[in-house]
């Protein structure tokens, strides 16, 4: 299947500090791609790369057969931290259509098609029902499911979330990958998270980022592999709940 992005020895330095270390990864048109490693372990800085937002020092990257600065309109993006302060004054609806900038008219205000796309994508996300509230009303999972609404409204070919269930709990964490599971019919989906064992019940591949790049399909992940990553302090826990169980 096509490459939708390709990295060939990718390198990055913040001064003399290594971050990315001469990685090389290919991912397919329709993976669901988890990206998962330790803090400071290059993860959002990839995602960066991919996004034209950095150059790396050395290496070759390529979004949709374009460079990243070209293809970055295929992409969808939902930052680690919101960029904006939620009590500032703004409909959910309004924030959606933050998404359609880039994508419209400079001037004029927004079309009919603007309007129709963001309720689309607001009806995928599930969330029709609160656009008029402000998004200081909103709870943690609302709030994900807006951001995501918002990076969908670019029409992207390429989804990629940050770390996109941190600070939310474990029921309103599984809604969230459910919505993305039922979006990856449709697109590529890139996502962060410290969850490794959560995630692999979702994605079809896992990319371990620490400097350097491993990648593993789901079924191959095992204890000593979390331990090569993440250190031998990390702990195998069970999440269990009334749906049924998770292994982590």
């Amino acid at each position: 299947m096509k490459s939708v992005v390709q990295l060939h020895d990718v390198s990055f330095s913040y001064g003399d500090r290594i971050i990315l270390d001469r990685i090389d990864l290919a991912i397919k048109q329709s993976e669901f791609l988890g990206l998962v490693g330790p803090n400071a372990g290059g993860k959002t800085t990839l995602l960066k790369i991919i996004l034209g937002l950095l150059v790396p020092d050395s290496g070759r990257v390529s979004v949709m057969d374009k460079s990243p600065q070209e293809g970055r309109s295929m992409i969808g993006y939902c930052p680690q931290y919101a960029s904006f302060s939620r009590e500032f004054p703004i409909s959910v609806e309004d924030t959606v259509l933050l998404g359609r900038l880039g994508s419209t008219r400079a001037i004029g205000g927004y079309r009919r098609h603007d309007w129709i796309v963001a309720q689309e994508v607001m009806d995928a996300a599930e969330i029709s029902d609160i656009k008029a509230r402000s998004l200081a009303s909103l709870s943690g999972g609302q709030l994900q499911r807006v951001l995501i609404a918002r990076a969908l409204a670019c029409e992207p070919k390429i989804l990629m979330l940050d770390e996109p269930t941190a600070n939310i709990d474990l029921r309103v964490e599984e809604d969230i990958f459910d919505l993305l599971k039922e979006l990856n019919k449709r697109m590529t989906i890139i996502v962060v998270s410290h969850d490794i064992g959560f995630i692999s019940e979702y994605v079809t591949r896992v990319a371990c980022l620490n400097q350097t790049l491993v990648c593993h399909e789901t079924s191959a992940l095992t204890g000593k592999i979390i331990e090569q990553l993440y250190g031998p302090h990390v702990r195998m826990i069970d999440h269990v709940h009334e749906a049924g169980s998770r292994g982590v």
